[in-house]
């Protein structure tokens, strides 16, 4: 709902977001990650076991070709000659094994991605529903850009790392701990040279995961403050060009811009590193191979196919090594990522999402007792109000801006908890009962119009999904929009869309008949009649009066014209009621209501 600029939190201008990120551990994101894996730990057990096959046959293969060229080797200075009934049997197990190996990667790949999709699918799911339970407080002070971003860009993240690194870092270590083990078989001297490379490559990799994951969490803070900035350029369009703050909003944009391409590019820039340098690293020990094997092979020590086995491993040997450091700066990556996911899913919600109603046959009798509340901690808003509003009652609350008109709503729609005090309805406080009871006892018409994408039908029978086109033709009767609707290409089936065009003041008469199709107990209603012209309002008036009859209501009004007929009359003025009466008691003491009201008139 729409709230008084001065009763609220700091608004913030353009591009002035903040974007909440507590600084978290990440070992604790890494476990809350895993909580999250935890049902699907068999299937993850199964891949890697798949993986790690894949590469043992993988790794089989120089040893085997190795022999090959031995057996030409041996055959080339032994009189009986070549043994190609070996070498064809040689052949024929590596087309097993590599055949092996391509079947179980296969199959590990499918199985991988088709879970890591059904994880992702519930991640977003999960902060989906998680977007109507927290508070409103939380989007006070979070962009609604950075929200989304958590939602995509950052799920997308967990999702990659999910679906490669996790695989990718059991593979990669299968292949370091076979391809050390066939060194060692095939020569133990040529292994210890290759090894000389192992602290030089693992230091590498330390420096360069530390230095990139700096980077890569400022990424998606900046990812987010960028989204933030644009979702807000795309819906304030009108005001922005109206004003002409497009070299504002550019300037802004710039900056965040900038922001994320430096740490963009330093990040990916670090873990650019890491295989021009591991490859640098494999080509020293590529080096030192060839020649130490060559002086073994002159001393005849070693057969030259074992030299081309140990030459396939060392070039090899770094491979892993690479994809290791490269899949743990990936995943150091997505661990950033479930920060935040994680940060949004552990919010405090508002209350346990129960749907048990405990108040039968609703009066529509409220009662605010000793009511104190404010935004913030430190400033109240709302001072020892008290009010007792009798069942079917017409109440209207007006003021100056700023005064907590659109606050005391919010906390009778249990939007916000109050401070100190009561609200209670029909004699049970709105603090025992759930946000879903007290909205089913609500039908809300608010100053801002929202339709979603759907046909005419749908959107009116939003808060009522049983409800029959009887009823839903008979509420747009009573809101004088039933002729309107059939002017459409398709009637009640005609499809409302983002950019329809359908005037400000009809979407607010769709939006009154769906209050009237909800058919709820009570009704509040914030400046409803604002947005169609004084032939149209009184329309809604005369059907207005009809819907409120019997119902408990509450009236937002800046037009005082339109509230002349309520019960009673709140007058509010920085969160007290300083009036109270009929509009013609109001008028006859010549106090603050009359001054309002009669401002309404002068030139």
């Amino acid at each position: 709902m729409a709230k008084e600029k001065n009763t609220q939190r700091p608004m913030r201008g353009p591009g002035h977001m903040r974007v909440v990120q507590k600084p978290k551990s990440m070992k604790k994101a890494f476990k809350l990650l895993l909580k999250y894996l935890a049902p699907y730990k068999l299937i993850f057990i199964t891949v890697i076991v798949f993986a790690s096959l894949s590469a043992v046959f993988n790794i089989l293969g120089p040893r085997l070709l190795g022999q090959i060229t031995n057996e030409v080797q041996l055959g080339i200075f032994n009189t009986a000659g070549i043994n190609f009934d070996r070498i064809y049997e040689i052949v024929f197990i590596l087309i097993v094994l590599y055949a092996l190996s391509y079947v179980f990667n296969v199959l590990q790949g499918v199985i991988v991605t088709r879970t890591t999709q059904k994880i992702t699918k519930k991640m977003r799911s999960d902060v989906f529903d998680k977007i109507d339970k927290v508070p409103l407080k939380y989007f006070d002070q979070t962009s609604h850009g950075d929200t989304l971003s958590r939602m995509s860009n950052d799920i997308d993240l967990i999702s990659q790392a999910v679906n490669s690194s996790i695989t990718q870092i059991f593979t990669s270590i299968t292949l370091l701990v076979g391809i050390l083990v066939m060194m060692i078989i095939v020569s133990w001297q040529l292994a210890l040279v290759a090894l000389i490379s192992l602290p030089l490559s693992s230091f590498i990799m330390r420096f360069i995961m530390k230095k990139s994951q700096t980077y890569f969490r400022k990424q998606q803070k900046t990812l987010g403050a960028l989204n933030g900035h644009i979702e807000e350029a795309f819906t304030g369009q009108q005001i922005l060009r109206a004003y002409q703050a497009e070299d504002k909003f550019l300037n802004v944009f710039d900056q965040h811009n900038d922001d994320l391409y430096e740490s963009a590019w330093k990040s990916q820039f670090f873990s650019g590193l890491m295989f021009p340098i591991m490859n640098f690293v494999g080509n020293l020990s590529y080096m030192l191979i060839a020649v130490f094997g060559g002086l073994l092979a002159v001393r005849r020590t070693i057969l030259i196919g074992d030299i081309q086995s140990m030459l396939q491993y060392v070039r090899n040997f770094n491979q892993p090594l690479g994809s290791i450091a490269q899949s743990l700066t990936q995943f150091q990556s997505a661990l950033a990522a479930t920060e935040r996911v994680f940060e949004f899913l552990n919010l405090e919600e508002m209350d346990p999402e129960d749907r048990t109603l405990k108040l039968k046959n609703v009066q529509g009798h409220v009662s605010f007792k000793h009511v104190k509340f404010g935004y913030e901690p430190d400033k109240e808003i709302i001072h020892d109000f008290s009010l007792d509003v009798k069942p079917g009652q017409k109440v209207a609350i007006v003021g100056p801006t700023g005064a907590g008109k659109t606050t005391l709503v919010n906390l009778l729609m249990k939007f916000y908890e109050v401070n100190e005090g009561h609200i209670e309805i029909d004699g049970i406080s709105t603090k025992e009962l759930t946000r879903y009871e007290v909205h089913k006892l609500f039908s809300m018409v608010l100053q801002d119009t929202w339709l979603f994408h759907g046909t005419v039908k749908d959107n009116l029978k939003y808060g009522h999904p049983n409800a029959t086109d009887e009823q839903i033709i008979e509420a747009a009767k009573t809101a004088n929009v039933h002729h309107f609707i059939q002017s459409l290409s398709f009637g009640y089936d005609h499809e409302l869309k983002e950019n329809s065009s359908i005037s400000q003041g009809q979407q607010q008469l769709l939006t009154i008949a769906r209050a009237m199709v909800t058919d709820a107990p009570m009704l509040i209603l914030d400046e409803a009649t604002s947005s169609v012209d004084v032939r149209t309002e009184m329309l809604i008036q005369e059907a207005m009066d009809r819907l409120m009859k019997g119902r408990t209501t509450f009236v937002i009004a800046h037009r005082l014209s339109t509230i002349k007929n309520a019960d009673v009359i709140l007058v509010l003025n920085e969160g007290d009621i300083i009036e109270m009466g009929t509009h013609q008691t109001l008028l006859d003491k010549q106090g603050f209501y009359a001054d309002l009201y009669n401002s309404q008139f002068d030139l």
